[in-house]
């Protein structure tokens, strides 16, 4: 069987310096709901969810 590649983040800093944010959005098209996934470091975690 043939390996699986595992993405990593290729970022300066360690791990605990990166959250992950899932956020929840609206479709003005259908108007179901979605999740959408971003990583960010920690310092801007609450500037982005206040928007």
């Amino acid at each position: 069987m043939a390996k699986k590649v595992v993405a990593t983040l290729k970022v300066a800093g360690s791990g605990r310096d990166w959250a992950k944010v899932i956020r929840c959005v609206k479709s003005p098209k259908t108007g179901a709901y979605s999740f959408r996934e971003e990583m960010m470091p920690t310092e801007a975690v609450q500037g982005a969810l206040k928007q």
